[in-house]
Parts: C-alpha cells; sequence; structure tokens
C-alpha cells in the first residue's frame, strides 16, 4: 500500500505526517521552525528534516517511501519561494520530483479546515493570512505579507504591541496595564530599561516575539482595558481580510463559511467572541466554524489527491481519529 507525506512548516514548528491511503496516521513528527525567511534555508531544511525522521521512526519506515509528498509552507508566496522548498525536499530525498508538491500553508489551512469544501480560512498563529477557494475552483489570499507589512491579529503582531504597551506604561504615556510586569518577566528582564538592549542587540526571533502574544490574550481575560482594545483591533484587522476574500471570490452576498486555524484561536472567547463580531458585522451569513482537521493533515489530503484518491466518508473518519490522537498528545 502507497504512503503519502504532508508538512505544515511554520515560523515557530515544522509537523509531518505519513498516511496510508486510507487515510490512517502511520507517523507524526516535529521539528523546528522552517520558514525560511525567517530562519533561513539550512535552518528550514533542518526543521523539516527533523519533522519528517520523526514521523518516518515512528511508522518504522525506509528513506525514499512516499508515492507523493505535499508541504504547506508560511513563507511561501512566489514561484522562487516554491522552488526553494522543492530544493530542500530534493535534498533531503523526500521523493521523486513530480511526486513533490509545494504551496503556501493557507491552502493545506483550507483542505483541512474544511475538507475540500469551499469557502475560507483564517491563520492566527506566530503570523497572520486568510485563504479561500470558490466553488469554480478559484482562490485568493488576503494579508499573509510578512511580520514587516500585514501580520495583524498574530501572535507576532500580539507581541510587538504588548512590548510598545509596556513601555508605554511604563513612561507613563498610558495607564498602568499588567503588560507592564508581564512582559518583563516573559523576557526575563529585571527592569524596563533592559528591553532595548534585548531587541535590538540580543535580535528577538520572531518566534520568541510571538510568544509574548498570549500575554495580551490573557490580560484581556483578566479585564485589563487596552489589552482587550488591542484583541478588538487585530481581530477587526483579520475580519477586513475575510471580507476582501469574500468579495474577490463573490462569496459576500450569501452564506460561507469560514475555518479558523492557529494558537491564537485557541486562546478562547476573549479572542472568538470579539472575531466572530467583527466577521458577522461585515458578512452576517457566514458560518464560522473550528478546522475540522489541523493543517498538517490538510497537507496530507493534499498528498492523497495528488495520487487520485478522494477524501470519501471513510478516509475522512480516519482522518478525524489522527486529528484527535494528535489533539491529545498535544502536537
Amino acid at each position: 500500500m502507497a504512503t503519502v507525506l504532508g508538512v505544515d512548516g511554520g515560523g515557530t514548528k515544522t509537523q509531518a505526517v505519513i498516511l496510508d491511503e486510507q487515510g490512517h496516521v502511520l507517523g507524526t513528527g516535529v521539528g523546528g521552525p522552517s520558514n525560511y525567511d525567517d530562519v533561513g534555508q539550512r535552518a528550514a531544511q533542518e526543521g523539516i528534516g527533523q519533522a519528517v525522521d520523526a514521523a518516518r521512526r515512528m511508522a518504522g519506515l525506509p528513506a525514499r517511501c512516499f508515492a507523493s509528498v505535499f508541504l504547506g509552507m508560511a513563507g511561501v508566496v512566489s514561484p522562487q519561494d516554491r522552488q526553494v522548498i522543492r530544493d530542500i525536499a530534493q535534498a533531503l530525498d523526500l521523493a521523486a520530483p513530480d511526486a513533490i508538491g509545494v504551496d503556501h500553508d493557507c491552502r493545506i489551512a483550507l483542505a483541512g479546515g474544511l475538507t475540500g469544501r469551499p469557502g475560507i480560512v483564517q491563520i492566527a498563529g506566530t503570523g497572520s493570512s486568510t485563504f479561500g477557494r470558490n466553488a469554480a475552483g478559484e482562490a485568493w489570499r488576503s494579508g499573509g505579507w510578512g511580520h514587516l507589512l500585514a501580520d495583524e491579529g498574530s501572535g507576532y503582531w500580539l507581541g510587538m504591541q504588548a512590548m510598545i504597551a509596556a513601555v508605554r506604561s511604563y513612561d507613563g504615556r498610558l495607564p498602568h496595564t499588567p503588560l507592564e510586569e508581564r512582559v518583563l518577566a516573559e523576557l526575563g528582564l529585571a527592569d524596563m530599561n533592559e528591553i532595548m538592549h534585548r531587541l535590538y542587540v540580543d535580535r528577538l526571533s520572531r518566534s520568541e516575539i510571538a510568544r509574548l502574544g498570549p500575554l495580551v490574550l490573557v490580560a484581556a481575560a483578566e479585564g485589563d482595558a487596552h489589552a482587550r482594545a488591542l484583541v478588538r483591533q487585530g481581530c477587526d484587522d483579520m475580519a477586513e481580510c475575510v471580507l476582501a476574500v469574500a468579495r474577490r471570490l463573490g462569496m459576500d452576498n450569501g452564506p460561507s463559511e469560514l475555518a479558523l486555524v492557529g494558537g491564537i484561536f485557541r486562546g478562547g472567547d476573549v479572542v472568538l467572541a470579539p472575531f466572530e463580531d467583527a466577521v458577522h458585522a461585515r458578512l452576517p451569513r457566514c458560518r464560522v466554524t473550528p478546522a475540522e482537521l489541523p493543517p498538517v493533515l490538510g497537507a496530507g489530503v493534499l498528498a492523497l489527491e495528488r495520487l487520485g484518491i478522494a477524501i470519501d466518508e471513510q478516509v475522512f473518519c480516519a482522518l478525524q481519529v489522527g486529528a484527535q490522537t494528535q489533539a491529545a498528545q498535544g502536537i
């Protein structure tokens, strides 16, 4: 029986999953970050290799054993980006060149989030992005331009806002916010005057900044007015991206589905409620739903489809079991 490999490469970690033709999970693995825009091509190759090797060990499979491979990677936008990832896949000897598919992480998020149905996916993890596909197969993306241009609502964006709020609170430009103390504690700093050295000399990475994002959600849940305003702002910005995609694809006047993916949405009602409100203010008939499958299994779905395997009820049930197992293991 043929086996396929799905890879979800992000700014914080890389996940890999091995499936058989019936959708059963044979092995999973986790590696370091693989957004090569952030960490470089060598580190990205290491992260992918770590995840794939761990999954292959769990499955008890040899090298180059996959009939189909699909890699969904953060930071992949241009044909040049796709070629970089193809070069990495070739260097790792994952499969024959024509058996390897590469695209951005939004595509695998949608493939998993709605398991092939038309709709939109909103990602809010280390970065943020919105992607949709309509019934005619037309696709469009909004946001996802990287942390310097457009990562609103993401862990990175919230982390940056947490640091900005902390220094303004320290200065007296804002009413005191608990983010002041929490940012210092998370960064291991004794005094706010140390933050410049930590940021500019030690050069906090994008993923390190993103780890400050949940501090905003915690402060908002505890009632901090400034943190709540930041969450609302991020939700409004992401909802604008959803509206832009819906309009482009002709999905703004009728019923539609929106799947949510990423660690920020695991923050609970403190972020889910304002985000759903922001979406429904723009798209009243949009159904907002958790993703049916995680993005890494979405990559597995696309790898199966490259072999001509339809995702019928039996395959979907097997994938759901795999998703539940991953969730129980905290993967």
